[in-house]
C-alpha cells in the first residue's frame, strides 16, 4: 500500500515554483477567456505558456487524458475535454491544470464566469471558494484529514449544496496524485493526523443542487445528475504549524479578471 511521501523545505520550494507555474498558466488562459472563445484554443493557450516555461503539462497524457487543460461547463463537475465549444455569456467553466517542472508537479483549479452570469451561479463560485479556504485553515501540524472535509462539507451543506463525494483531492510531489486522499467531506477529528512535509491538494467539488454525479462514456468526464451547475476551486498545500502555507495562488487570475 502507497505510504505518505514527506517533502523536504527543498522540496517544497521546487513544488512551490510549479504551483506557481500553474496559477501564471491560469492567468494566461483568464486573458483570453471571453463569449465566443473555443475551449480548444484556451488548451492551445496553456499548453504553449507551460512549455515556453520549459516544463511539461501534467495533465496531457496521464492515464490516457488527451488535453492539457481540464475544462468543465456548467453542469460538467470536473475533467471536462476542451472542444470546439464557443464559451457563452453566462457559462461557468471549471479550468484545472497540472505542470510539472524539474521533476515536481504543481496542481490548481479555478471557475470562472463568463460575462453577466446567474446570481445562483455567482453565489454557487462564492461559497466554493470559501469552502476551500476553510479547509485549508484546517491544514495544519497536528489537526487531521477529516477536519478538513469537515469544515468544507459543513459550508456547502449550510448553503444546500451538494458535496462530490466520488472524488477527492490528493498528495502532491514527484507523483501528481500520491497519498493520502484528502475528501471534501469528514467528521472532525477522524483519519491521519496532518504532519509537517506533507503536501496536499485540498479541492472542493461543490454543486448547486444534489452531491449525486455521472461518470460519462468518454470515461473522464463528470456532470451532475440533476444537471445543475457545479464549481470546482483548488491549491497545492504545504502542511505547516499554526497556518497552511498556499503553494499556488489565485492572485495572477484576479489581476486578470480585475483589469477586465
Amino acid at each position: 500500500m502507497p505510504k505518505i511521501i514527506y517533502k523536504s523545505s527543498e522540496e517544497i520550494e521546487l513544488i512551490r515554483i510549479s504551483s506557481l507555474l500553474v496559477s501564471k498558466t491560469h492567468a494566461e488562459v483568464a486573458k483570453v477567456l471571453k463569449e465566443g472563445v473555443t475551449t480548444n484554443y484556451l488548451n492551445k493557450i496553456a499548453e504553449e505558456f507551460i512549455r515556453d516555461n520549459k516544463a511539461i503539462p501534467a495533465f496531457l497524457n496521464y492515464n490516457g487524458f488527451p488535453y492539457t487543460l481540464c475544462i468543465s461547463l456548467n453542469d460538467q463537475v470536473v475533467h471536462g475535454f476542451p472542444s470546439k465549444y464557443e464559451l457563452r455569456e453566462g457559462d461557468i467553466v471549471s479550468i484545472d491544470c497540472g505542470v510539472v517542472k524539474d521533476g515536481y508537479f504543481g496542481d490548481s483549479a479555478y471557475t470562472f464566469a463568463i460575462g453577466d452570469v446567474s446570481e445562483e451561479a455567482k453565489k454557487l463560485l462564492e461559497v466554493t471558494k470559501e469552502c476551500l479556504q476553510l479547509g485549508i485553515d484546517k491544514a495544519i501540524v497536528g489537526n487531521r484529514i477529516g477536519d478538513i472535509g469537515y469544515a468544507v462539507q459543513e459550508h456547502a451543506e449550510k448553503h444546500g449544496y451538494g458535496v462530490v463525494k466520488e472524488l477527492v483531492g490528493h498528495g502532491v510531489g514527484k507523483n501528481l496524485h500520491e497519498k493520502p486522499e484528502v475528501p471534501n467531506y469528514g467528521k472532525r477529528g477522524s483519519g491521519i493526523k496532518l504532519e509537517e512535509g506533507m503536501v496536499i491538494a485540498i479541492e472542493p467539488m461543490i454543486n448547486a443542487g444534489r452531491a449525486g454525479v455521472k461518470f460519462w462514456e468518454d470515461g473522464w468526464t463528470v456532470s451532475t445528475v440533476d444537471k445543475k451547475p457545479s464549481a470546482h476551486f483548488e491549491h497545492t498545500v504545504a502542511i505547516k504549524k499554526g497556518k497552511a502555507d498556499i503553494l499556488s495562488t489565485f492572485e495572477y487570475i484576479e489581476e486578470v479578471l480585475n483589469k477586465v
